[in-house]
Parts: structure tokens; sequence; C-alpha cells
């Protein structure tokens, strides 16, 4: 059994934002708060502890998600800091599914940015309960009420302040907590910042009682005491009020919102405060799930039970240490020295050493049980998504799913001697980041690489010098194209050939059809009678799923159709998997090139903030790229423009958007979906293509 009350005390939790709203900054302040470090970082500086990389110090911005533990009064809490940046978002992906909380940060200025919903979304996905923090109290157009209409309104989400801050801009100094209804103001600067107690100041009284009064009705809807309470008219002790948020919370019915400026010192306590408050506990959440190996069948591991059941979410190498594998444990324990049994890849595998990280430096620890997140060194086979337990109880915890690269560049080393240490490299880095991907096209000889966006791939180049001492050049990215049909059809594929002795014997008939976006290839067997026999569908679906792998306009991979096997037929003697499968492929393959083939072509969302004296110029330019506007908002003094654009149009935009401006305007970019290229356009491409 574990140890309960220490787990109930455990909080797992991530600091998630949009790029630049003030996540790592607070993960710096509640690392000095707790006594984990005795310096303040800065990430302008590039000091801080959590971004440790070189590119991270140099950039200003978060790349890796790092880990760390702390301490506050009786609580352990492991932190995760995210990056915000969307070409990192596999970091964010796999985070959220292994913590329990997290705390979603929000710039008073800019409100609900886009990352913001991305992330806000991702963590819908895994059921994550949070509190927010709205930061940057005190930049000039901070907004408090502002920020958290957008955040009802553009997250849906049933978002109520536990705190409202007295003044704003330069004038912030403090806040009303609304649960006490007691006042706190700072005083001083930094390290020799002090919190005094004083009455709840005349120019925010009213709002207090009314966000107050607006606070109980918002936990009313989401939590049946307290609206039996407040049908009734009875009144609610702070000590309930808390009760109930933390029951709301846990639940994800509820979002208590907090204010404070992570700069200045002002309101960390307090969150670290709610976090312990508020945010759920190993033993609050529902059981993992996850399948037996062996029976196949659904089964769930909570911290109670046993067994060993452990996720290895992330991967990374270390120069002193070699691979180092994060892993999260659900029940049981894992101990140094010892043999852990992969479930995924059915083999047994040494435990040597367990660290537990604090950013980049480690400290060795003896044994994980439940609840906690570390390090383990000595893995060789077990990947990102891999389940460790014990071999007698096996179970295969869900895997993480990562979005799909959509960007890919030629990649070569500069030298001979760089040719064997670049496959090492490239090999590492693949290992420890599920969406980069490496392809080795035999036609040209080229290496291409693929992953989230230019700033993905440029650091990842980046690192292959610094860390692997490789030196490369890069060919211009290209867009990840795609392949469909626009007509339903009927294909005939036959796979015969005699040889004297046994021969080779298959034949189908498919019916081919476009089918909605996103849908990938979707292959049904509508096989009545047994035409085919059973044993060979499964190798008639490989034939056509690897014969999708390269289209038939210029070798994109083909998406977006839907494979009904209608019929066929069979040799008693001649029929084998690979007769079936070269049938299927045949077929396929002749079915695409009538079925009015098609590019497809990524667009992404993309929202642009600029000045208003430059909105013209942005727009203008945005239309040359093919971009289409859907709507503009105001933003203060800047105007944010929200539209759609083709990924193929929007290489080097960072530096073309910085010269309109005058480097004012900022924007951000997102998958969303797949469309037709139009006419004119697939024809350049497939035209460079036939070129090549």
């Amino acid at each position: 059994m574990t140890n309960q009350p220490d787990l109930k005390n455990t909080r797992n939790i991530g600091i998630i934002a949009h790029i630049d709203a003030g996540k790592t900054t607070t993960t710096e302040r509640i690392l000095f708060h707790t006594g984990r470090t005795h310096k303040i970082g800065d990430v302008d500086d590039g000091t801080t502890v959590m971004d440790w990389m070189e590119q991270e110090q140099e950039r200003g911005i978060t790349i890796t998600a790092a880990s760390t533990t702390c301490f506050w009064k009786d609580m352990k809490i492991n932190i995760i800091d995210t990056p915000g940046h969307v070409d990192f978002t596999a970091e964010v992906e796999r985070s959220l599914k292994v913590l329990d909380g997290g705390i979603v940060v929000f710039c008073a200025v800019g409100g609900v940015e886009p990352q913001s919903e991305t992330v806000w979304h991702q963590a819908d996905k895994y059921e994550v309960p949070r509190i927010a923090l709205i930061n940057k109290m005190d930049r000039t157009g901070a907004d408090f009420y502002a920020a958290l209409q957008q955040i009802r309104e553009r997250l849906g989400s049933n978002a109520h302040p536990i705190q409202i801050p007295i003044g704003a801009e330069g004038d912030f100094r403090g806040y009303v907590d609304l649960v006490l209804m007691k006042a706190k103001v700072y005083e001083g600067e930094g390290k020799d910042i002090t919190i005094k107690e004083v009455p709840i100041p005349q120019e925010v009284a009213k709002l207090a009682s009314k966000y107050r009064h607006d606070l109980i009705e918002g936990l009313a809807e989401a939590d049946a005491e307290v609206m039996h309470r407040y049908i009734h008219d009875g009144g609610i002790y702070p000590h309930e009020l808390k009760d109930a948020i933390r029951r709301a919370t846990i639940a994800n019915k509820f979002l208590p919102v907090l204010c404070g400026s992570a700069m200045r010192n002002i309101a960390i306590e307090p969150l670290l405060d709610a976090a312990y408050q508020y945010l759920p506990s190993p033993l609050d959440i529902p059981a993992i799930k996850g399948t037996n190996p062996k029976s196949h069948q659904a089964e769930t591991r909570d911290p109670s039970n046993g067994k060993l059941s452990a996720l290895a979410f992330k991967i990374t190498t270390d120069p002193y240490v070699g691979k180092l594998t994060y892993v999260r444990v659900y029940s049981g324990k894992l101990e140094a020295g010892t043999y852990v049994y992969n479930a995924n890849k059915d083999t047994r595998e040494r435990l040597g050493k367990i660290v537990r990280m604090h950013a980049d430096k480690q400290e060795i620890n003896q044994e994980l049980t439940a609840g906690d997140i570390a390090a383990c060194v000595g893995l060789k086979e077990t990947k990102t998504g891999d389940t460790l337990c014990d071999e007698d109880s096996p179970i295969i915890i869900e895997e993480i799913s990562f979005p799909e690269p959509v960007i890919s560049m030629a990649i070569e080393p500069k030298t001979t001697a760089d040719q064997e240490k670049m496959g090492m490299a490239l090999h590492k880095l693949e290992e420890e980041d599920p969406t980069f991907r490496i392809l080795y096209d035999k036609e040209t000889g080229q290496t291409i690489i693929s992953g989230m966006g230019e700033l993905h791939l440029e650091i990842l180049v980046d690192r292959m010098f610094r860390e692997f001492n490789v030196s490369t050049t890069v060919g211009k990215p290209e867009v990840a194209y795609r392949e469909t049909i626009t007509k339903k059809l009927s294909s005939t594929g036959k796979f015969i050939q005699q040889s004297g002795g046994r021969g080779q014997y298959g034949h189908v008939v498919l019916e081919v059809a476009p089918a909605g976006r996103g849908t990938g290839i979707v292959f049904n067997s509508k096989i009545v009678g047994g035409a085919i026999p059973k044993e060979y569908i499964s190798s008639i679906e490989k034939g056509i799923v690897e014969a999708g792998l390269n289209g038939v306009l210029a070798s994109y991979p083909v998406t977006d159709v839907e494979v009904n096997l209608v019929d066929g037929s069979y040799h008693e003697v001649d029929s084998s998997d690979l007769a079936f499968k070269m049938a299927g492929s045949i077929a396929f393959k002749d079915a695409l090139k009538k079925g009015r083939p098609v590019l497809l072509e990524p667009i992404m969302k993309i929202e642009v903030t600029a000045p208003l004296e430059h909105l013209g110029d942005v727009i203008g330019d945005l239309s040359s790229r093919r971009a289409r506007v859907e709507s503009m908002k105001e933003r203060g003094v800047l105007r944010v423009v929200y539209g759609v654009v083709p990924l193929g149009e929007m290489f080097g935009y960072a530096t073309a958007i910085r010269s309109l401006t005058k480097g004012r305007a900022n924007y951000t970019m997102e998958p969303s979906f797949y469309q037709e290229v139009p006419k004119n356009i697939a024809e350049k491409i497939l035209g460079t293509d036939t070129k090549k």
C-alpha cells in the first residue's frame, strides 16, 4: 500500500499558457518562495532555472518542458513548466497526460491569446482541473475584468475570481481575497517585498461584494450543496466555501481565478495556497485507464493498487548519463537497480538509477511510489508512451496522441565526417521528440526532416550542432502536401504469376470514394460468402495502406479516402498473403489514377497583432498570401486580425511582418485543416515536382 497521507499532500501541476504570458517567471518565483532556489532568475537575462537550454536563454522562450520538485508548507509540488509556442505543442500534450492539475497563466493585457486556447483544449481533452492566474497586472493596459470576460466567452469556462485586484497598471498594489473578504497590499520591491492586511479599500468595496455574490452563484451551478444553501438563503462560511471550490474545481465544473504580477512577486504565495487548497492530489483523480495485453480487457489502476503501473512520457539525452526516461508512477513502486517489464514491447529492462530532476540538475533517489514524477536511467528499449509494470500483472496505459508534422526540409551533412554522426544525432532527437520525423527519400537521395514549424526545425538543427557537434546544411522547407480523389469508382486488382511449381494468385475488387477531411484512409471489408478467405483481408488492407504512402500526382501521402473491399477471388493452392497484398496495392493505385486526384495543402489558423497605422499593410500582405481574414478585434491601441492561410505561403513571414511594421507586430500560427490546392497553384507545385 502507498503512504496515503503523503499522497494527499502531493500536487502534480503544470504551468501552461500562451507564449510570453509569464509561465517561466511564475515558476521561478514559486521556486524562490518555496526555498528551492535562493536567487530569482530572469527570463530577459537568461538566468532562469527552468529555461536551462542555451537556445531558451538566448531566445527568452521555453522550448522543452522542464520539471522540478519543491515543498510548500506540508505540500510536495512536482511542477512542469511547459512551452507556450505552438511549434512545441507536443511538450504540452505529454505533460498534460501525466499531470493532475494545471495553473493556466493569462496576460492581463493580452487576455486569451491563440495558444491559450490550444492548451486549454488540450487540458480539456485530458480532463485536467485548473486554476487561473491573470498575470502582469502591473503592465500598461492591464485589465483584469476584460481578461476574465474573455476566459468566459472564448473558453466557455465557468470562471469566477477568488481574488480581485486593488489598482491596476503602475498602481497595482494588492488584492481582495473574496473567500475571506480580506484585503492584502504589497510594499517594497523584489526580495524585500512585504505583505500587509488592510481593511478593504473603499474604491473596490462594492466590486468585492458583487464578485463574492457572483462567486457563490457560480459555485451553486456546479455544486449541489452550495445550491441548497443559495436557494434557502443560508450563510456559507469561508471553510465551506473553500471545500465547495475544491469539489467543483476537481470536478472540472469551475475555474477559480487569481490575479498578480509574478515579475514583482505579488500574489505568488496565495497562488501556492490555491494550488494546495483547490487542485487535486493523486488520490482525487480518477484511476488511470488501460488494457491488459494478455486478455485485451479494459483495466484501471489507482494509487491504492500495490501493482506497478508507470507511463514513460518523455525521453531526453543527457551528456553525462545518456538516455533519461521521464515517468509518472500511477500505482505500486519503481526501485533503482531492479528489472521492470515494458508491456508495449513485451520485454524486461534493467532500471539503473532513478533521478529527481530540478530542470537539468539531478538528485538520486532509490525508489518512486504512486504519484511521483521523476526520470530513470538505463532503460534502453522504452519509448515515449510505453507502460512499465509488473510482469505478472501487465497493463498498457492509453498512449499519448501527438499532432502530425506540417513542415519538411532537406538536410545534409557538411562533410563526410559528419555523415555518420548526423544519422546518430537525428535518431536521438527523433527518440526524444514524437513530432519530429526523419525520412530517407531513395529517389532523390535526400534525408527529409519534418516538424511542427520553422522554429521547431531550426532549434533541432541548432541542437545537432551544439550537442552532437554535427555541421549540416538545410534546404528550403517543403510543405507536407497530401493527395486525395474527388470521384467515386470501382477498381480491380489482379496479381497472377505462374513460374513452374507454386504460383501467386490474388484478385480483389474495391469501391473507392472520397471521404471527409481528416479521416485518413478508411478500409472496410464488405466480403460475404467467402469470396476471399478472412485471413487474406488484413494483407489487402496492408497493401492499400502502403500504396497510400505515395500518391500518383507527386508521391505525397494519400488521405481522406474510403475503401470498401466488395469482391474478389482466390486460388486454393496459389493464393498467399503476398499475392493479396499486391492485388490490393494494384487496385488502389489504379483507383487513385482514375479518381480525379487532387492535391491538398495544410491550412493554418493565424492571428496577427499590429498597430492600427500598419493594419492596411498587414491585411494587404496577408491577401497576397491567399489568406482569408475572418474577423478583427481591438486590443487597446492594437488591432488583432484572425484568419486562415495556406502554410506554403507563409515561409519567411516573420521577417516580412517585421519589416512591414517596423518590428511592432507579432503573429501566431497553428495547424487547422487540409484543403484542396487551387488549380493554378497545383500546376506550379506539380510542375516543380516533374522537373525534379
